[in-house]
C-alpha cells in the first residue's frame, strides 16, 4: 500500500489507512527501550601461580565481573575470565553437568564442583577461589591427582571372579535386592573433594587411602557378584590404609553429590571386625 493510503497514526498504538473498502484500523505493539540494568560488579579473587615462570609464587589475584553478562555459576565466571580478560588462567572443566568431577576445587573456603556452585550475588564479598586443598598444584586451579588415581587403583575397582571361565558368555545377574544395596556409592565421581577436605588425609595422604577411594573398596565389597571381598578387606588390615579414619565426617559435608563416605568406611571396619574373628577361629 502506497504511503498516500496513510490516514494517521494515534498515540493509542491504533495505524489508520484507507483502502478502497474503507477505512482500516490495525493495532500495533509500540516497543520502548529496555532501561539499562545497572551493572553489578562482583570481584573474584583466584589463587594463581605458574611454575614455568621463574620466580613466580603462589598469588591471589582478583577480577572483576559485571554478573549482568555472567552466567549463574562459578564456572561460568572462570570461562567468562579466561575468554574475555586472560587467557592465561588455568583450570579443569568438561561436563559442565556435576558428572565428571573435573572442575572440582576450593570456593569460598568449601570443596565442591564450579559448575554446581552458584556465585554469591552479594557484591560488597568478593569469591574466593583456590585449588583443592592439600595436593600438589600443577598450574593455577589444577592440582595433582596422580597419588589419587594410583589409590584408587590399588583397590582393583572392577569384577573379580574366582572362575573366570565363563567370563564373557553370559551375564552376572543379581537380585533387585542386592542392586540397592549399591545406591549411594556408585555415584561417586572421584571428584576428590571428600579426600581433599579430610585432616587425615592431609597428614597421611601417601598412607591413608581417603574417603573417595574407600568408598569405592566398599562398593566392591558388597556387590554379590564379586567373590574377591575377603581378599579385599585383606588388603585394608595394615594400620593407615582404613584406620586413618577418626569419623571428622567432613567427607559426607563437602561431597557435591550427597553420598555418605563416612558410613561406607563404617560398614567397612564393621566387615573387617568380622573378618578378623573368622580368621582367629580358622586358626
Amino acid at each position: 500500500m502506497s504511503a498516500a493510503c496513510l490516514s494517521s497514526l494515534s498515540r493509542c498504538g491504533v495505524l489508520s489507512f484507507r483502502s478502497p473498502a474503507g477505512q482500516v484500523a490495525v493495532r500495533y505493539a509500540q516497543t520502548a527501550a529496555a532501561p539499562v540494568a545497572e551493572s553489578r560488579i562482583k570481584k573474584f579473587q583466584i589463587y594463581r601461580w605458574d611454575p614455568d615462570t621463574p620466580g613466580d609464587k603462589p598469588r591471589m589475584q582478583t577480577y572483576d565481573i559485571d554478573l549482568n553478562t555472567c552466567g549463574p555459576m562459578i564456572l561460568d565466571a572462570l570461562i567468562k575470565i579466561k575468554n574475555e580478560m586472560d587467557p592465561t588462567l588455568t583450570f579443569r572443566r568438561s561436563c559442565r553437568e556435576g558428572i565428571c568431577g573435573s572442575c572440582a576445587m576450593n570456593i569460598n573456603g568449601g570443596n565442591t564442583l564450579a559448575c554446581l556452585n552458584k556465585i554469591d550475588t552479594n557484591t560488597s564479598k568478593p569469591s574466593k577461589i583456590y585449588p583443592l586443598p592439600h595436593m600438589y598444584v600443577v598450574k593455577d586451579l589444577v592440582p595433582d591427582m596422580s597419588n589419587f588415581y594410583a589409590q584408587y587403583k590399588s583397590i582393583e575397582p572392577y569384577l573379580k571372579k574366582k572362575d573366570e571361565a565363563n567370563e564373557g558368555k553370559e551375564q552376572y545377574l543379581q537380585t533387585v535386592e542386592d542392586r540397592e544395596k549399591l545406591d549411594g556409592l556408585y555415584e561417586c565421581i572421584l571428584c576428590a573433594c571428600c579426600s581433599t577436605s579430610c585432616p587425615s588425609y592431609w597428614w597421611n595422604g601417601d598412607k591413608y587411602l581417603g574417603p573417595a577411594v574407600l568408598m569405592q573398596a566398599y562398593r566392591w565389597m558388597i556387590d554379590s557378584r564379586d567373590e574377591f571381598t575377603e581378599e579385599r578387606l585383606a588388603k585394608l588390615q595394615d594400620p593407615f590404609s582404613l584406620y586413618r579414619c577418626h569419623t571428622i565426617m567432613n567427607c559426607t559435608k563437602t561431597c557435591p553429590k550427597g553420598l555418605n563416605p563416612g558410613k561406607a568406611i563404617a560398614e567397612i571396619k564393621k566387615m573387617m571386625a568380622t573378618y578378623k574373628e573368622k580368621k582367629v577361629v580358622a586358626v
